[in-house]
């Protein structure tokens, strides 16, 4: 029962900072389900169908705020380079995976708290493919493909409901994708099953708080907290 709690509230929480922010579900779950879940595999496998549920939520009711073509080159990218992550991941132990994941973490803190803003982003197919790319690795490998897909997406739409929407669109058909080959794989357990139950009800609990804080929480304090957490996180990942 203390697992299924966890679970739960792991669920609940990341599902109230990417309704927040429009990312970082798979950051934050990613940094407790491995330490859940009987191994690294599975937590990635639950890690997607979770981040696909949510955004799919999510994106129902800004559906009309998405426009299709920023996807047309970002998502082809991400397939590539995703399936050859993901079959990394299946001939891996999970105590390298999880040593990676800790460096991974990290940087993504360090690169977002200090040096994004210097970071100039135009929407051209170039970034598309290259953010794609990394999009695709960091998913396969630690099902957090958000940061780099976000940084494009933030970039090419001029408004907050844009880009949640088309965020949340390929946060959705991007888990599909991945889902199938980590089912392949054998990474789908009764246990990813069970995992998914004890989540589903922190997840619309999560989204309903995050909803109604959206329009009022300072976003930029909220992602600071979220980026301290994730180098405190990739350090215990380092030495856990």
């Amino acid at each position: 029962m203390s697992t299924a709690f966890l679970i739960f509230l792991s669920s609940l929480s990341g599902s109230f900072i990417q309704r927040v922010c429009g990312f970082g579900f798979g950051i934050f779950i990613m940094t407790i389900l491995p330490y859940l879940m009987p191994s690294y595999q599975e937590a990635t496998a639950l890690s997607g169908f979770l981040s696909m549920i949510q955004s799919g939520i999510v994106l129902i009711s800004v559906y009309k705020y998405l426009n299709i073509k920023n996807l047309y080159v970002i998502f082809p990218s991400f397939c590539v380079f995703s399936f050859f992550a993901i079959k990394f991941v299946s001939v891996s132990n999970d105590g390298i995976l999880r040593v990676i994941l800790g460096c991974v973490l990290i940087c993504l803190a360090v690169y977002f708290l200090f040096f994004s803003k210097r970071a100039a982003v135009s929407p051209t197919w170039k970034w598309q493919v290259s953010l794609g790319g990394l999009s695709g690795v960091m998913g396969g490998l630690f099902g957090m493909h958000g940061p780099a897909a976000v940084v494009y997406f933030l970039s090419s739409e001029t408004t907050k409901e844009g880009y949640l929407a088309v965020a949340q669109a390929y946060f959705v058909i991007t888990n599909i994708y991945m889902s199938f080959f980590r089912a392949g794989y054998g990474f789908v357990t009764p246990a990813v099953g069970w995992g998914l139950l004890y989540a589903l009800p922190g997840i619309v609990i999560g989204i309903l708080l995050g909803r109604m804080v959206f329009n009022r929480i300072n976003h930029l304090t909220l992602k600071r907290i979220i980026y301290f957490y994730m180098i405190v996180a990739g350090i215990i990942q380092l030495v856990g």
